[in-house]
């Protein structure tokens, strides 16, 4: 038995939806040589997007994938010291000097606000022994990430022909690394002191992060720039309970692009809990009508929708149960679809009270 639902602002089945007036969705940037994609978080949903996937170099946003990489593997309360090899590197620097000793936290900070590429060799050296290991290791953390059409050579994004990525890809890279708390912390903040050990000398570092002090919601996340990658920037931000992060690589006017992206995506765009499992109310009967059987599911369900799309479930169940059933029994699935494209399942259980 197959129910659909058609949802126009009302509650059925503990599911809240909304439909109300056209919008159609466009980019609403020129196309160039440019490359963006605006990206909610919970759900991953792709709001805009122009040549998303295709490839192109990151520069120092590089550093993003580097520090989720940093944070998932090691202890960052864990003090290294600065090697000779790691000092002077090309590029943007926080001036470490061979001996000198940090934590793992104080040279993430570094390498996120000031970008130092110093302090990505530092870290990558130090915690697996070399450029390549660490190459490798965030490699496998951009699989994790479902980021399957890049390529990483180096922890800085200095740059290399072999290390590359999309627009979607590092969207999908920092979406996973703004699930963890201290990737988070770390990215949002605007300043930070770091206290080299040996000489108790504290370093003051402010994030260079335009979008921090310019947009208000604004949590993060990467600035960067080579000649080959032109202006770089990843930004997340947060307005009315929804999260989105954009991406714009290649782009000369990249704060303002971002800031015209977010703009559009936050105003045609709301967050909605489409599956509320506190008010999923449905029973399946015996077979002789006898007896009810409340069903659950387990997890809400939040995702962002435009004005004039079209939102139904649905449930497929049996007619009755043949047999009492267990707690915790699947007896079936709800389906949500947005404009006729599946975007949400999860099954449906018995809930048995004892």
């Amino acid at each position: 038995m197959k129910i659909i639902i058609k949802i126009l602002k009302c509650f059925m089945f503990g599911i809240i939806c909304f439909s109300s007036a056209i919008f159609t969705q466009k980019p609403i940037a020129k196309a160039d040589s440019a490359t963006f994609v605006v990206m909610e978080k919970i759900s991953g949903r792709i709001l805009y997007e122009s040549n998303s996937t295709k490839k192109a170099y990151m520069a120092s946003t590089t550093k993003i994938l580097t520090a989720i990489t940093v944070i998932d593997n090691f202890d960052i309360s864990t003090e290294i010291r600065v090697p000779e090899k790691c000092v002077g590197i090309e590029g943007s620097s926080v001036y470490l000097v061979d001996g000198d000793v940090f934590t793992v936290e104080d040279l993430l900070y570094g390498l996120m606000l000031r970008s130092g590429n110093d302090c990505a060799e530092t870290l990558a050296v130090t915690l697996t022994g070399s450029i390549e290991n660490f190459a490798k290791l965030m490699n496998q953390t951009a699989i994790k990430c479902g980021a399957i059409q890049s390529n990483f050579t180096n922890p800085h994004g200095l740059h290399d022909e072999n290390h590359y990525t999309t627009a979607k890809d590092l969207a999908l890279i920092t979406r996973y690394a703004l699930n963890n708390d201290t990737f988070t912390k770390i990215v949002s903040s605007k300043n930070y002191v770091a206290t080299e050990k040996n000489s108790n000398v504290s370093r003051y570092w402010v994030n260079k992060n335009k979008m921090l002090y310019s947009y208000d919601g604004a949590t993060g996340v990467k600035t960067g720039y080579t000649k080959k990658a032109g202006r770089c920037l990843v930004s997340s931000a947060i307005k009315n309970d929804m999260e989105l992060i954009c991406v714009v690589l290649n782009e000369p006017n990249h704060y303002a692009r971002t800031k015209s992206l977010l703009n559009e995506a936050f105003d045609k765009f709301k967050m909605v809990k489409i599956i509320d499992s506190s008010k999923f109310d449905y029973y399946l009967p015996n077979e002789n009508h006898t007896k009810y059987y409340r069903l659950t599911v387990d997890n809400n369900f939040y995702y962002p929708i435009s004005n004039g799309e079209t939102i139904s479930a649905e449930i497929d169940l049996p007619k009755h149960l043949n047999a009492p059933p267990s707690n915790n029994q699947k007896v079936g699935e709800i389906k949500i679809y947005a404009s006729k494209q599946l975007i949400f399942s999860q099954n449906i259980y018995t809930l048995i009270n004892d």
